[in-house]
């Protein structure tokens, strides 16, 4: 399928990048399109009312967040189908990253519409380049789960990840992401920046060891240097098995984690394994 987005003028959603903390971030072009569609979707209509406010937007605005249903996504792709010229909004930033917006792009893409993103500020971006370490490669991560043992499995997917880390998270819960991170990655290199854009944004780094008892408030991306050692040939698999027990892995998911980290085959690593506890 292919879809020109400036081909007609029929119904559109436009992916609308807004300001991620300093208001005068916003593009001349952005502004142009809330004040030109139908209707503007937002996460919380009481943060995006402030925006739209400063620059006088008039347009009629709704909610739509992680807990919107199927018949809201429904709802608003039938707009779209009717003519309708619809602009999804985050909070700050851009939709879609580590914000609602996914099943409304998937829906309306399956359905022939058009589609198209009108670029913007991005909090990880931001990070990454001010950050002092590496940018590419990066991968993007966003929040990472809010539980310490679904979150230090997430880390341990990671471990041997070359590219820089970008991850969001909040200030009620930096310490333990960092400690976390300390005890799943080791010893990194990171940065933290604070308050992006903001009046008190502030950049810290050093090794995540030095920072796990920081005191930081407000929006916060943490930027993690990659696994540096391309050699884990002497690295013990089995070691690595144990570890993960430790962390609380049933053992057949620690031995299928290994397997796949050192490109091993699972059941000959898993009788290895068998045999090393026997032993």
């Amino acid at each position: 399928m292919r879809i020109r987005s400036f081909d007609v003028e029929s119904g559109i959603i436009y992916l609308v990048g807004t300001p991620i903390g300093n208001l005068e971030d916003i593009t001349i072009r952005a502004i142009n399109i809330l004040k030109s569609v139908d209707k503007i979707y937002a996460e919380d209509t009481r943060n995006s009312g402030i925006l739209l406010n400063h620059y006088d937007i008039k347009t009629k605005l709704e909610s739509y967040h992680d807990f919107s249903n199927d018949i809201k996504v429904t709802k608003i792709v039938d707009e779209i189908k009717e003519g309708l010229k619809i602009a999804l909004i985050s909070d700050a930033g851009l939709p879609i990253i580590s914000d609602p917006g996914y099943k409304i792009v998937k829906k309306a893409l399956e359905e022939g519409l058009r589609v198209s993103t009108i670029p913007g500020p991005s909090a990880g971006i931001s990070a990454l380049i001010k950050s002092g370490i590496a940018p590419l490669p990066y991968l993007f991560y966003g929040f990472l789960d809010s539980k310490e043992s679904k979150r230090k499995e997430e880390l341990n997917d990671l471990k041997y990840e070359k590219a820089t880390l970008i991850f969001y998270e909040a200030p009620h819960r930096i310490n333990k992401t960092l400690k976390d991170i300390s005890d799943v990655l080791g010893n990194r290199y990171i940065s933290i920046e604070r308050e992006l854009t903001k009046k008190f944004e502030e950049h810290i780094e050093g090794y995540v060891d030095d920072l796990v008892d920081i005191d930081i408030k407000g929006e916060i991306v943490i930027v993690v240097s990659g696994y540096v050692n391309n050699d884990i040939s002497d690295i013990d698999p089995i070691d690595e098995i144990n570890k993960l027990i430790k962390e609380g892995y049933k053992s057949v998911d620690a031995v299928k984690e290994v397997a796949k980290i050192f490109n091993l085959n699972k059941k000959e690593l898993y009788k290895k394994y068998n045999e090393n506890k026997g032993s």
